[in-house]
């Protein structure tokens, strides 16, 4: 198990389903792992969208997680479980977990960390996991974009959005995004998208019906849902698939199934939270193979736009909430 464990810890809980005002902080037993887990000193969490749905009361944990929102993290490994030789006492790591980021010690499956890269610090590195797992699994293998094929994003600004910019582009694909404002585009181009458009002033599908000759993208990474659906299945290449992973305009959609038969397109979809922990263990070791090289040559990265302390979880939900922020929010935890 390694030196003497600590009895307690700080940590932000939801204190009943609400905005961002139930975020507060609060004192905790620390968490000891079982078999096959590691025990983390968190130095940083992510903060993403679904932290948020969760402190909503619409998305609640799997069974056997932390009630605890945080699904990323980065720290120190400071005890190990039963059966894990891949970690040692004094690794530094970043993980996907289930919940229990926002605090100051974690129990991380020991298959579902990685190795913080050299290029990054632990602030960055703990605005990887979540967005680097779920653009792998859904851009890579259930959409399976190929060099040379055509990529388009939904929220380019957002930190799955700004992630999957950079990881089309770094395997060879032409990367077409949507944005809510200028500053958000020229983020987005700057990052290497071939095009950004601004879904406010601009139609994406007669941009990308021009931009592309009528053939349209051959994957599309959906977070928006509702109305979308449809106008994605206009622009979308013959054998073309589309992945759903939020529904920001709601889970429901009325669709035209004519063009998805002509064309033969795949619609998909996928969560990750619930996904068992060999799985999640599958994609830890596929990225390590594919982009952690990536990382590791400082050729892609996180986008951090904002970061707060721990205590101050609350201001970065009203931030995430806001849609203001380009990139990542990560929250700092000190020993």
């Amino acid at each position: 198990m390694g030196l003497a464990l600590p009895d307690t810890m700080r940590c932000v809980e939801i204190t009943q389903p609400g905005g961002p005002e139930v975020l507060r902080p609060a004192e905790r037993p620390a968490p000891v792992p079982g078999p096959g887990e590691i025990l983390v000193e968190v130095a940083a969490a992510g903060v993403n969208r679904p932290d948020t749905l969760q402190r909503q009361g619409r998305y609640d944990p799997p069974p056997g997680a932390s009630d605890l929102p945080g699904l990323e993290i980065s720290g120190t490994v400071i005890a190990i479980g039963e059966g894990v030789t891949e970690w040692a006492s004094g690794d530094a790591v970043c993980a996907l977990v289930a919940g229990g980021g926002y605090a100051q010690y974690c129990v991380v499956p020991a298959v579902q960390a990685l190795p913080v890269p050299k290029t990054l610090s632990m602030t960055e590195a703990a605005a990887v996991p979540e967005t680097f797992f779920t653009v792998w699994t859904n851009v890579f293998e259930r959409g399976a974009l190929k060099p040379g094929e055509t990529l388009l994003v939904h929220g380019g600004s957002s930190g799955i959005g700004t992630t999957a910019i950079q990881l089309a582009k770094a395997f060879g694909a032409t990367v077409f995004t949507t944005a809510g404002s200028a500053d958000k585009c020229r983020a987005c181009e700057q990052l290497g998208a071939d095009r950004a458009i601004d879904y406010k002033t601009e139609d994406f599908v007669a941009v990308i019906r021009e931009a592309t000759g009528g053939r349209g993208v051959d994957v599309v990474l959906d977070m928006v849902g509702g109305d979308y659906v449809a106008r994605d299945v206009e622009i979308m290449a013959p054998d073309g698939r589309h992945v759903s992973i939020a529904f920001l305009n709601g889970p429901k959609v009325s669709l035209n199934m004519a063009p998805v038969m002509m064309k033969r397109l795949t619609l998909t979809g996928s969560t990750l939270r619930a996904r068992p922990v060999a799985e999640k263990g599958r994609i830890a070791a596929a990225l390590r193979d594919k982009v952690w090289p990536l990382l590791e040559a400082g050729g892609v990265k996180p986008l951090i736009h904002a970061v707060f302390p721990l205590e101050q979880a609350d201001e970065a939900h009203r931030l995430m909430e806001s849609s203001a922020h380009i990139g990542k929010i990560v929250l700092t935890v000190t020993p």
